[in-house]
């Protein structure tokens, strides 16, 4: 049985990060449909069955370059908004040694050390500068 199992998934595409994704999303919404029966809870039945079909759809597919291409545009975007969270954090743990600025031209983000009173700030991106005090 597990040998007709791994010959029918031979050439799929499996379990991804996205799939993964889109059955925690899936479990949410039967979540939210076993609480919420009533009223406005009835929509969430029907997209977890979506979002499941949509999670086997993916699973089952032979097109690997295509599911490929959805699995990393979702890691992307993961990327971006775990980023964003990293740098909020890093920022948090070094407000005590140094300020931040954003760059106007390319809108990176510059940490300077406090305490140097006002100071030309060059981006190391774009080479842009600017006044700022720290």
């Amino acid at each position: 049985m597990k040998e007709r199992l791994v010959r029918f998934m031979t050439g799929r595409n499996g379990h991804d990060e996205l799939n993964r994704f889109l059955l925690v999303l899936d479990l949410l919404f039967l979540l939210l449909s076993a609480i919420f029966r009533e009223g406005s809870g009835r929509i969430f039945w029907p997209l977890a069955v979506v979002f499941l079909i949509i999670t086997y759809f993916r699973m089952f597919s032979r097109d690997l370059v295509r599911r490929g291409e959805e699995n990393a545009r979702y890691l992307q975007l993961l990327s971006r908004i775990n980023g964003s969270f990293r740098l909020s954090r890093e920022k948090w743990s070094q407000r005590k040694d140094y300020k931040f600025f954003v760059c106007p031209e390319c809108k990176t983000t510059l940490r300077v050390p406090k305490g140097r009173g006002k100071i030309k700030i060059v981006c190391r991106k774009c080479g842009h500068s600017f006044t700022g005090k720290s």
